[in-house]
């Protein structure tokens, strides 16, 4: 049947922020419906908060509104456009369960908008953990033995009946939110308050424990006319306990038998018909039970999924958009495969003839604190994925995409410590380097069986593994000379990289390149084709290998090589996959092919459609060498993919590849210390005093000149990764000895911290003579707190227009200076109306998104052009920008995910993602911000106010705001004493070292509505963190910077009823 002619205007509905259990495969779902749906001639708007994603580009929709998700606001944009219909399946469950709210409350009746692609009864029957386990037992598939609560009372019941160890799993959540595995009363009672009061629903489901069972997801997309077809089954290495996004996946299924997955793939098709999803993609999560071959259906995804995005990549096949054309009345049969030009309909089920590894990538460094075990709680920051010919090959491959300096199964452990007490520790209680610990096992002598009754993993991955380190251990024996021809090839089929086996045989990387190359072995690039080479296929999504024959049949047309920035990760997010895509796009717009090379299965630059040509292959130098060999690009672009591509720079420009845009030298002077400090002295501007210093004797002589506070970090280093603030030299030598190494190779560096400075953030568009500003923003909090954690303001908020004029100055002269072509960020402090360069970034930074939605011009798309010739002359920016509206950054946390973690903002970035507000005012936009960040403000009620001394001078202007906002005071004695002094009531209440009832106490008893608290020094942070923990756990606003208390003021100060709500098509 076609597609239905009685729908004109759809609205989707975006996931919002990157957050953990929530990444970037919804910008990529939400990309390819928009783009879909587009196509075929409907009108869409779409609602998202997410500045940095693709999915919120002005060209993505017709109409884009980035505001909060949650249902009052979208109601209000509702009533504005009007749409036909509502397609809730591609925000993941932010976007299904905002669309559950807006029917709850009557808006989509109000406003007769037909929910498509899932209806309600059937994202309920899904969702709600009691009525689909009454659903599964009505056709009868099993599920785990489990009982339903919605009170603690509940809760106790259905324990007593199930027994210890119980998952604990709250209904409506993502990620595992929440949720958790429970051996005894006190960790059971504790996850389920944490579930009850995370369920939009208030219920739990609790389940008889599954641990150590084999875990399988199907994803499955059905039609209307009931045609249904499997993309892929994937198999969980880990077993059962361990989060399936926190699990190294692979696809197909490996260890299950033909019989067992027609079992699946049956039960898959018989939950799809009952549940009602009848115009989309679900995925449907398995446990078979290794004893007895027992199966039960663990849940199910009414939706796009996390897995979906990774069946997609995996497969080739485009489940996003067949699913929005699905939703639209298009049944399977009548769409065609992109990937064979049409010569197979949708309807054919993928065929891969390859393995496809997904691993996840963790973030437990920048939260010590927190519990690095995995659970059944998703801890993942984000994954990469590998294709190879076996297993072997695509395992090995995804280590070395992580980007932790991994070239295969390299040995982590201590040689200094009890290994085999480590060994039991570690593979017993599962963490993110679990697999390097069984490789460590097996050099180790423990057998296979010994190690799966620690792990439960299965025995055929077990071996797979063994193999791999027997061969290294061969090798070790060996020189490079001595490996024939024949071996080699053998060693590179089992997906060793040139880099390990250098290391295994005590030779160096070039020397195996330079061999291998001269034996004529070289890899053949294979296509993902959906049909395992049955059909010819044009399209060029591609993946190394050493088996077979190539088939990349590169062109002789002109073509430029995009690096992307491979897994997401604190500091290096979604914000850089947006900047390499508008990349590939301008490369084809100037008349160039264009070449991705990435590894990160969540995102649009990996989409088969993006870029003219695509290797999905880790970014590391063998593998970029071996992609130019074959396509001899006109050049290569590594400013656009963050920290990772910049790093491959040295390699590239040795091997004469040619690197467009600014010049590895100007690179080289932006972050090397000396070098750069000859440039401010050159062009005669100011730098906090700063040092490089190579062992603790060093530091101490250095604090002495440049004087207490210090920020201390790494050289070379993405995200603040182990930047923090000292205060004495106490603080310092704890600091070198516990938080980093310090040697003549890794020196460190030291800045002198400017106290209460305001922090800019400068993005600059060159082509190496005409300069143009993109933007200035002003942080919201103050300088020490890092970039990628501050709110921050477009234009800024409180700057006097000549601190702002002087400011483009500086950075014009600085990118002048060092030649730039293409994009450069310069950070700026201001204390005392003086002018700092704190540093300088010659790239692509994580605010180029946000500044273009505001914008509504592409600065990376002028940037590319740029470096391929273009001139910015006559482009104008900043200078453009709307001045009737304030845009506003904010950052998000994953703190609720780690409760263990002191939420407090320093130097070293923590955030997942970012939010956008919009605003006529800066109060407006920051209100906004802060709700789209989900920490919702309370207006008026009582205010705790704790801040440090340095701070105290700042009250006299911040409680009569707060007080005209309706706010009453609460503080500890010596912020009460000043309170007092400026003459306001205070309630007094202790520390938590002071004795009952102190501050802690009133804010689980919800006596408090605003927390601000400012601290500094080791100590006082210690001290004040029970404070912060709690103000999270409880759901009230906290801001630990004074200058975020005044922001707060301004947000106040605008009724929510007032905002506004305009499509940035509008607005720009």
């Amino acid at each position: 049947m076609p597609k239905r002619n009685d729908i004109k205007k759809i609205m989707i509905i975006g996931a919002g922020p990157i957050i953990i259990g929530q990444a970037c495969e919804f910008d990529y779902s939400g990309a390819q419906a928009c783009k879909a749906l587009r196509k075929e001639g409907f009108e869409v708007v779409l609602v998202n908060s997410n500045p940095a994603t693709i999915m919120t580009d002005p060209m993505m929709a017709d109409k884009t509104y980035i505001e909060p998700i949650e249902w009052e606001s979208i109601a209000k944009i509702i009533e504005i456009e009007r749409p036909d219909a509502l397609l809730p399946t591609m925000g993941g469950q932010t976007g299904l369960n905002t669309a559950l709210s807006l029917a709850k409350h009557g808006v989509l009746k109000k406003f007769n908008v037909e929910l498509i692609g899932a209806k309600r009864e059937a994202i309920d029957k899904a969702e709600d953990r009691e009525l689909f386990d009454k659903t599964m037992k009505s056709i009868g598939i099993e599920t785990p033995r489990s009982g339903i609560a919605h009170s603690m009372q509940d809760a106790y019941d259905v324990q007593k009946d199930i027994g210890f160890p119980c998952i604990i799993r709250p209904s409506f959540t993502l990620g595992g939110t929440g949720g958790g595995v429970a051996y005894n009363t006190k960790e059971f009672e504790e996850i389920c308050k944490k579930g009850l009061s995370l369920s939009p629903t208030n219920e739990l489901l609790i389940d008889e424990s599954l641990i150590g069972w084999k875990e399988y997801e199907l994803e499955v997309v059905r039609d209307k006319n009931d045609n249904c077809i499997i993309i892929c089954s994937i198999e969980n290495i880990d077993p059962m306990g361990i989060h399936t996004g926190d699990s190294i996946t692979v696809a197909p299924s490996q260890t299950l038998t033909d019989k067992e997955y027609q079992q699946l793939r049956n039960q898959s098709f018989k939950i799809l018909r009952e549940i009602g999803v009848d115009t989309g993609g679900s995925n449907v999560q398995f446990a078979i039970n290794p004893k007895n071959g027992k199966i039960v259906v663990i849940e199910m995804n009414p939706r796009v999924s996390r897995s979906s995005a990774l069946a997609s990549k995996a497969t080739g096949f485009p489940i996003a958009k067949v699913a929005a054309l699905l939703a639209v009345g298009y049944t399977l049969d009548e769409l065609k495969n992109d990937i064979t030009q049409g010569l197979t309909p949708a309807s054919f089920e993928p065929s891969i003839d390859y393995v496809v590894t997904k691993i996840p990538k963790f973030a437990f460094e920048k939260f010590p604190q927190a519990n690095s075990r995995l659970t059944t709680q998703m801890k993942s920051v984000g994954e990469v994925m590998s294709i190879g010919r076996t297993f072997q090959e695509s395992f090995q491959k995804g280590i070395q995409s992580l980007e932790e300096n991994l070239s295969g199964f390299e040995s982590i452990i201590d040689e200094f410590s009890d290994q085999n007490e480590t060994l039991q520790y570690e593979l017993t209680f599962a963490g993110s380097n679990r697999y390097l610990f069984i490789a460590d096992a097996f050099r180790l002598g423990w057998t296979a069986e010994h190690i799966h009754s620690l792990t439960g993993i299965d025995p055929w991955f077990l071996e797979q593994i063994r193999e791999l380190i027997d061969l290294e251990m061969t090798l070790s024996d060996k020189t490079l000379s001595s490996l024939d021809a024949k071996e080699l090839l053998f060693y590179k089929k089992k997906g060793f990289s040139d880099k390990r086996l250098a290391f295994l045989m005590r030779s160096t990387e070039d020397n195996v390149r330079g061999l291998r190359v001269s034996k004529g072995i070289i890899p053949s690039f294979k296509r993902v084709d959906t049909c395992a080479g049955e059909f010819a296929t044009e399209t060029a999504y591609m993946y190394s290998t050493y088996d077979g024959s190539c088939e990349a049949n590169p062109s002789n047309q002109k073509k430029v090589i995009v690096l992307g920035s491979g897994p997401n990760r604190i500091g290096q997010g979604i914000e850089f996959d947006y900047c390499c895509v508008h990349a590939s796009q301008a490369i084809q717009d100037a008349g160039f092919e264009s070449i991705m090379i990435n590894c990160n299965p969540e995102t649009v630059s990996t989409d088969y459609d993006t870029s003219n040509r695509l290797y999905f292959e880790p970014i590391t130098e063998e593998k970029v060498l071996d992609i130019i060999e074959i396509e001899k690009p006109f050049g290569v672009i590594i400013q656009f993919g963050g920290q990772t591509p910049l790093k491959l720079a040295d390699s590239l420009a040795k091997h004469n590849i040619n690197i467009l845009g600014t010049s590895i030298d100007a690179i080289d002077i932006s972050e090397d210390r000396r070098r750069f400090q000859e440039l401010i002295q050159k062009l005669k501007l100011n730098q906090p005093m700063n040092m490089t210093v190579l062992n603790e004797d060093e530091a101490l002589a250095a604090s002495d000149q440049i004087g207490f506070p210090m920020v201390v970090r790494p050289s070379y280093v993405l995200g603040g990764r182990a930047m923090e603030l000292v205060h004495n030299s106490n603080e310092l030598k704890k600091y070198l000895h516990e938080a980093v190494e310090i040697s003549d190779d890794k020196p460190i560096l030291l800045d002198r911290y400017l106290d209460n400075a305001i922090e800019l953030d400068v993005d600059v568009i060159s082509d190496g003579k005409n300069v143009r500003i993109g933007g200035v923003l002003q942080h919201i909090e103050q300088a020490g707190i890092h970039s990628g954690d501050s709110a921050c303001s477009l234009p800024p908020y409180d700057l006097n227009k000549k601190l702002v004029s002087e400011i483009i100055d500086q950075a014009t002269k600085l990118a002048k200076e060092l030649k730039i072509i293409g994009l450069m960020n310069v950070q700026f402090a201001i204390k005392d109306e003086k002018i700092f360069i704190i540093e300088v970034n010659p790239r692509a930074s994580r605010t180029v998104p946000f500044i273009s939605k505001a914008l509504g011009q592409s600065l990376v798309k002028d940037a590319t052009l740029a470096m391929l010739g273009d001139c910015v002359k006559d482009k104008n920016y900043f200078a453009n920008l709307s001045p009737n509206f304030f845009y506003v950054k904010e950052a998000v946390m994953p703190f609720d995910k780690f409760p263990l973690v002191d939420p407090i903002l320093g130097p070293e970035m923590k955030s997942t993602g970012e939010v956008m507000g919009i605003g006529s005012t800066f109060g407006e936009a920051y209100s906004k911000a802060q709700l789209s960040a989900k920490k919702p403000l309370r207006s008026g009620g009582r205010a705790f106010i704790s801040v440090k001394d340095n701070d105290k001078k700042y009250l006299e202007e911040l409680l009569p705001e707060l007080n005209r906002c309706n706010f009453s005071f609460i503080a500890t004695k010596g912020t009460a004493k000043v309170i007092n002094e400026h003459g306001y009531k205070v309630d007094i209440i202790n520390k938590v070292n002071e004795g009952r009832p102190h501050i802690v106490d009133e804010l689980v008893n919800q006596k408090v509505d605003l927390v601000i608290n400012t601290t500094e020094g080791h100590q006082s942070i210690t001290d004040s963190a029970s404070i912060r923990k709690t103000a999270l756990q409880n759901k009230i606003f906290c801001t630990t910077t004074i200058f975020g208390a005044f922001a707060l003021i301004q947000a106040f100060s605008v009724d929510k009823s007032d905002w506004n709500y305009d499509a940035i098509q509008d607005i720009t």
